[in-house]
Order: C-alpha cells, then structure tokens, then sequence
C-alpha cells in the first residue's frame, strides 16, 4: 500500500504543476484521487486497481513529462499481482 500510496501521490503533484492543460486532464485526477482512496482504505479491489491505471495512462500516456511518475503507479499496481480469472 505504501509504494502505491506513494507514486500516486508523485503522480498527483507532477500532474497539477504540469502548464499544460489536456482534454483528458479530469479523468486523469479524478483516477488518481480513486486509486489514492482505495489505497488508504485497505484491500483495494485488483481489477478496479487497474482499471485506474488504465484510464490515467489513456489520459496522460502522451504527456512525457509524467512518464517516470506514471510508470511508478504501474509498477506499484503491478505489486498486487494479477485479477483472479474466471
């Protein structure tokens, strides 16, 4: 949870002092602010974990000044191991 609580927190802070506004901007925050609540709240959902990454890296994915941050999130959801099949 840490590391997650973490490079969402990263991620947050790099989007908000980012001049560029996105059309995508917004779902971008709002998954974040998601995946910052589920990391406080315990034992996040894993499909829902990834859900959230995949919308924020459909929003911000171009903007190459947030990769570094926004590949610490993936590496950080990918700590909770993949959602059960079936």
């Amino acid at each position: 949870m840490t590391e997650l609580r973490t490079a969402v927190s990263r991620l947050r802070r790099e989007l908000a002092g980012h001049p560029a506004e996105f059309p995508d901007r917004g779902i971008a925050e709002d998954e974040l602010a998601a995946l910052d609540a589920m990391a406080a709240g315990g034992a996040p959902e894993i499909p829902r974990l990834r859900r959230s990454l995949l919308l924020i890296a459909g929003a911000i994915g171009s903007v190459s000044a947030l990769a570094s941050a926004l590949r610490d999130v993936r590496v950080a959801v990918d700590l909770f191991g993949e959602p059960p099949r079936g």
